[in-house]
């Protein structure tokens, strides 16, 4: 009798786990309790205009979701990002990113002399780095604390917190060094230098020398928006293996195997579990173990963003770029960053169109994701008009919330996840997590994850 694998959570790093093990053969399951698939994977189309309501691309050099999306048909549908110049907003206006600049880190002695985002001295404590012979730590420690020793309070609140944060929409000062950006603290102790280290690796990108050259496009996405690629990896999975609207409340360890106790009163047998959940749903399914506390505790803030349809008519003040970010020393803006999406995805609006997504929600100002529709669009119309002069108002508008969405990785993160993982290794054979609450917030991320989970109960076939 053939081995039954259940993946509980129809999520990208579920969905792509089922697809690797059904394309190996292995009887697989994949149950999701919504009515719909693919997680914060959400793409809305209307009057011509395609709107991501979570992500919008995924980056090319993880490649993983090119190589899944050549295998499923999509590989036609991939598109490449415009580029243009992004910004950061501080100190009341809008100021480019240095040239060479990595996660805002900057590279580059002329264009960080340059800039208008640092004092003299921000620039000047910045210029030290490389020189700056401190003892790095051995153990995890924050993200943030770590940039500042290197490279001073200014440089990393002004143009390297605004950058991080708009990826895990929390605060740099808690978040794990070890589960974000381990490499930086590798390349400094290997070059000396956190700025000549990503300069010898290649890492910073190089400065341009013509002004008009175009930057390389770092992301991807799908002509029709990125539901097109979930659509098409359900479409590659085994008729009648996917059930939605299939709530799973508890695990039980039998003799041989496992039963999974659905929320309608169904039990399901299996013998290898992945959890492609998040880790609060995960404790609660494995509740009669105390070595799942850590899982409870792990913590995920809540954000929303707000896309806006204008003509273009309406924006007196057109920006030649893709978006810019907010500095949290800037207090008189509630947005946390914009992107002018009309202009980095040539397919989000028609002709004549202009598209802008805005987001909300941050370190002290969650509340601002429970407001109303109208009440978001206003708070990002007074921020809206203070930056680009947009006085009317949108043709429509869409708002869409994350709550309790975005998984903070803290502190001492990944020692937390092994002694959980090690305690499902003895307790659990066979059951295993994997998504964006553990090792990896990205789409590409999600996916190793679901191949990786799939991998190793493919080898114990």
């Amino acid at each position: 009798m053939s081995r039954k694998t259940v993946v509980i959570g129809g999520g990208i790093t579920g969905l792509s786990a089922a697809y690797y093990l059904q394309k190996a053969g292995v009887d697989t399951e994949l149950v999701e309790k919504t009515e719909r698939l693919g997680g914060k994977v959400r793409t809305f189309h209307k009057d011509g205009f395609t709107i991501e309501r979570g992500p919008d691309s995924f980056l090319a050099r993880k490649t993983s979701m090119l190589e899944l999306a050549e295998e499923i048909g999509m590989g036609q549908e991939v598109v490449k990002n415009s580029t243009g110049n992004a910004y950061i907003l501080a100190k009341g206006r809008l100021n480019r990113m240095p040239q060479g600049s990595h996660m805002g880190i900057p590279t580059r002695k002329r264009p960080l002399l340059k800039s208008t985002l640092f004092s003299g001295r921000g620039k000047v404590r910045a210029l030290l780095e490389p020189g700056k012979r401190v003892k790095e730590t051995t153990g995890d420690e924050a993200l943030g604390l770590f940039l500042r020793r290197r490279l001073g309070n200014e440089v990393v609140e002004n143009a390297v917190e605004p950058l991080l944060s708009g990826i895990y929409a929390g605060d740099i000062d808690r978040l794990s060094m070890d589960a974000t950006f381990p490499q930086f603290r590798e390349i400094t102790e290997e070059y000396g230098s956190l700025v000549k280290g990503l300069k010898d690796t290649g890492t910073a990108p190089p400065v341009r020398k013509k002004k008009n050259k175009e930057k390389p496009s770092a992301f991807r996405s799908f002509a029709g928006g990125l539901s097109g690629f979930i659509d098409a990896l359900q479409d590659a999975l085994k008729p009648g293996s996917v059930q939605l609207s299939k709530g799973v409340d508890h695990i039980e360890k039998k003799e041989h195997g496992y039963h999974i106790l659905m929320s309608d009163g169904e039990v399901k047998q299996a013998d290898d579990i992945i959890l492609a959940v998040p880790a609060p749903a995960a404790a609660k399914m494995l509740a009669h173990y105390d070595w799942t506390e850590p899982l409870k505790q792990m913590k995920a803030t809540s954000v929303a963003n707000v896309a806006m349809a204008f003509d273009k008519s309406a924006i007196k003040q057109d920006i030649d770029g893709t978006g810019f970010v907010v500095s949290r020393t800037t207090d008189d803006y509630r947005i946390t960053a914009c992107t002018w999406t009309h202009k980095k995805w040539a397919h989000a609006a028609p002709e004549g169109k202009a598209l802008l997504r805005c987001y909300i929600g941050k370190p002290g100002d969650e509340e601002v994701v429970d407001k109303t529709d109208e009440e978001i669009r206003d708070i990002v119309m007074k921020d809206l008009k203070k930056i680009m002069d947009i006085t009317d108002q949108p043709d429509f508008f869409v708002v869409t919330r994350w709550h309790n969405a975005m998984p903070q990785y803290s502190v001492g993160h990944k020692e937390r996840l092994n002694q959980v993982t090690n305690h499902m290794k003895r307790d659990l054979p066979g059951v295993q997590l994997a998504g964006a609450h553990y090792y990896g917030i990205g789409l590409p991320d999600c996916i190793d994850q679901g191949k990786e989970a799939a991998g190793r109960i493919i080898e114990s076939e």
